[in-house]
């Protein structure tokens, strides 16, 4: 009786650990939505939200006008013309304490701006992957974004992480054209948003493994 007490004991204690990071482990690391911002210049922009808005920010690196038109179902958005092949827009954060980490934004371009894209990361802001490569962005026609009508979700852009990004300091990625625009063609992005799931501290992690064996024992019994 007094193993069979400890051992639910155990269990109860691991399933409230369990229970409290089913509520708590997924966060949003960061988020632009470029309402406060309204980007003028290239920046830096800080995120509007986020674990990490405090230390994170936007940024274009093209050699063209920067403004914040209307963004997808808001009234702002990140956007930019005279675009380069390697002109990109840039975003610094951290994903310290986290995992599982996922990206998306919303982006579009006008008939005359940039259409292929590459992702790129770097932990240090000098080595960079490519997690992405030759993803391409709608023309804002038909429909047409708006500040009051419904988000186009077909350009809702989204994607898991490489492993390798997880637990860092710092996390650098790029949105990098891949061709030359018309001097007057414009890129434009918005709800930049960077989520991960909360790593567990040793300890909740050693006792929802024991509470796992503890359980699977008294299944065999």
């Amino acid at each position: 009786m007094k193993k069979f007490l400890i051992t639910g004991a155990v269990i109860a204690a691991a399933s409230g650990v369990a229970s409290a990071r089913s509520n708590s482990d997924f966060g949003n690391l960061a988020q632009w939505t470029f309402e406060v911002s309204q980007p003028a210049n290239g920046g830096p922009h800080f995120a509007e939200g986020g674990i990490f808005a405090a230390s994170s920010t936007a940024t274009g690196a093209t050699g063209g006008t920067y403004s914040s038109p209307v963004g997808n179902g808001s009234s702002r958005s990140f956007s930019s013309n005279g675009w380069d092949t390697g002109d990109f827009y840039e975003f610094r954060t951290s994903t310290l304490g986290y995992t599982g980490l996922t990206l998306s934004f919303d982006h579009v371009r006008s008939s005359t701006g940039p259409g292929v894209f590459d992702l790129v990361a770097s932990t240090d802001g000098v080595n960079f992957i490519t997690l992405v490569d030759d993803f391409s962005a709608r023309v804002n026609s038909s429909p047409n974004w708006s500040s009051g009508g419904p988000r186009v979700t077909d350009d809702i852009f989204k994607t898991t992480l490489s492993a390798t990004l997880d637990n860092q300091a710092l996390l650098v990625f790029r949105i990098v054209s891949q061709v030359t625009a018309a001097s007057t063609g414009t890129y434009r992005i918005d709800n930049v948003f960077l989520n991960g799931v909360e790593i567990p501290a040793p300890g909740a992690a050693a006792l929802m493994g024991l509470a796992g064996l503890m359980g699977a024992r008294r299944r065999r019994a």
